[in-house]
């Protein structure tokens, strides 16, 4: 299904946990969707498992609802408005839901680690407007998520460092799986130069492939 006469188009923004997604989506001053809300909840059959069953594996795509994160970008970009589940990381459970409404903004955010894998599907509904993964040094993003990571309590202390070393030895495979699902890897320069270029064409949908795509 395609929807021809919606205007309001949706950027995809991905890239390695601690990339700086975050504060580059906060930075266009455009509304933004936080795709990691959409996280399923600690007890549900479906999630991963780590190598050996040991604990579950919060960094495969299949620990992530993308039906629900596609349906609630639909409805945005149709209504203006949509119900966006608050996830809290470190109890891996949802703890309420809120509205996000963006009004009549023709164009949004949403950014999260699997956003390249809904690439694909928001292509296909006619409401993708870029696909941007940002990339850096590894090292970088190790002690950037590390901090941030630490600052939130987001897990023990150890479970943070083991899973830290984990992507960062990591990093370069999640680019490449990343810029395989169709998302431009850039550095947060080229990435908030192509929002405002997208910002100023917002009715307008991306091309077949975001790497071949220009947008002026």
């Amino acid at each position: 299904m395609t929807f021809p006469h919606r205007r309001t188009r949706v950027v995809l923004l991905t890239g390695p946990s601690g990339s700086g997604k975050s504060s580059l989506a906060a930075r266009t001053g455009l509304p933004v969707l936080g795709l990691d809300d959409f996280y399923k909840e600690e007890g549900d059959p479906t999630l991963p498992r780590m190598p050996g069953g040991s604990a579950t594996d919060w960094d495969s795509p299949l620990s992530w609802d993308a039906d629900a994160a596609v349906a609630a970008i639909e409805e945005l970009c149709r209504t203006g408005r949509t119900a966006v589940p608050v996830y809290a990381i470190a109890t891996s459970s949802r703890t309420g839901e809120t509205v996000l409404d963006i009004g009549r903004a023709p164009l949004f955010v949403a950014e999260g680690i699997f956003a390249a894998d809904v690439v694909g599907r928001c292509r296909e509904l006619g409401l993708l407007a870029d696909a941007l993964c940002l990339r850096g040094r590894p090292s970088t993003t190790f002690r950037r998520r590390l901090a941030r990571d630490l600052r939130e309590a987001r897990k023990p202390v150890r479970v943070l460092l083991r899973r830290g070393w984990r992507l960062l030895r990591a990093e370069r495979r999640i680019v490449a799986r990343q810029t395989s699902l169709g998302a431009h890897a850039c550095g947060k320069a080229e990435a908030y130069g192509r929002i405002a270029a997208a910002a100023a064409r917002p009715g307008v949908p991306q091309a077949k492939h975001p790497n071949t795509a220009t947008i002026n």
